[in-house]
């Protein structure tokens, strides 16, 4: 597609970091750091893909949030689940499509259902969360087909206007999203109303993050395992491939975007190229910039001013797009 000349990028920043999300970054930095860092040492082995599964059935004994409503769905070989929470509009009428983050191989509903509420709750949208098959049930390039298939379900089987979705997710989801909407684009399906990542990974060549000043600045110092991921699952790919870098795609003809990431997290390169070539390409986009918080700092909830702040903006971003 032909881009229909520069759009306006808004950069938001936000700062200066609280005490509170200081003290978890150096809790971070303290704690998860080196058990990062021991996991990316190992090699990514069947064993080693069994314990990353097994944090969402962890997550699981944590159960539903008060308040929040969860509807199981099964879609054509995956599951899914509607998840609203007080305020919220009946699926009918708007939904977010949410793509959770766990590096395409980890997480699922139960780690992101207590986040997802909270967008549901914020925006008063409806979320459908996607437990997308992932590596190694699927290779790495074919976890988009899922999401395409929810997006596409959404819009046949439920009736819902395109312009009546926003869809959304974090880190591994944040590259689903839009990967998502430019094989939609490529199948001939309308485009949702906006998009919305949080700290994604779009660029699967590693040279500019591991380059980056924040490789010494991101408390968890996730470049061993990003470089380790990359090995492991997409060795065999042509990482400059717009399909599986979506920065490197033709962006022109997508819906308004919102791109947020922490200021010192090592994938904040990634959403700030976005947003340029997002901008070039004529697509309008935000990019707010959170002052030293942690990657998908949203997490926290209410426990960070921060995380409570982010959350009611992606909330107010899904309102602005879904009603106008």
């Amino acid at each position: 597609m032909t881009a229909q000349g520069p759009a306006t990028l808004v950069i938001e920043r936000h700062g200066t970091a609280s005490l509170r999300s200081r003290a978890v970054s150096a809790g971070v930095r303290r704690l998860v750091r080196p058990g990062l860092a021991r996991f990316a040492g190992r090699p990514f082995d069947e064993l080693a893909l069994r314990r990353a599964a097994l944090i969402d059935r962890l997550a699981a004994r944590a159960g539903t949030p008060r308040r929040v409503r969860v509807e199981k769905v099964r879609l054509d070989g995956f599951g899914a689940e509607w998840v609203s929470a007080p305020g919220a509009a009946p699926p009918r009428d708007k939904a977010i499509l949410y793509l959770h983050g766990g590096g395409w191989i980890s997480c699922g509903l139960n780690t992101h259902r207590r986040m997802v509420a909270s967008f549901a709750a914020a925006s008063g949208a409806t979320a459908l969360s996607v437990d997308y098959r992932m590596i190694p049930a699927v290779p790495f390039e074919r976890e988009v087909e899922d999401c395409v298939t929810a997006y596409r379900w959404l819009l046949e089987e439920r009736d819902i206007d395109p312009g009546r979705i926003v869809i959304m997710g974090d880190s591994a989801g944040g590259h689903l999203t839009f990967a998502t909407a430019l094989r939609a684009r490529e199948e001939g399906l309308p485009m949702p109303a906006a998009l919305a990542a949080l700290s994604p990974m779009l660029d699967m060549d590693l040279t500019g993050k591991l380059a980056h000043a924040n490789m010494g600045l991101d408390p968890s110092d996730p470049g061993a395992l990003l470089e380790r991921l990359v090995e492991g699952f997409l060795g065999h790919l042509d990482l400059t491939d717009p399909a599986i870098s979506p920065v490197r795609a033709d962006l022109a003809g997508l819906p308004p975007v919102l791109l947020t990431a922490g200021s010192t997290e090592l994938l904040y390169c990634d959403s700030e190229l976005m947003a340029r070539r997002l901008a070039e390409a004529g697509v309008p986009v935000t990019l707010q910039v959170w002052d030293r918080q942690l990657h998908v700092f949203q997490m926290f909830g209410p426990y960070l001013p921060e995380s409570r702040a982010a959350i009611a903006a992606l909330g107010a971003f899904v309102r602005d797009a879904l009603d106008g």
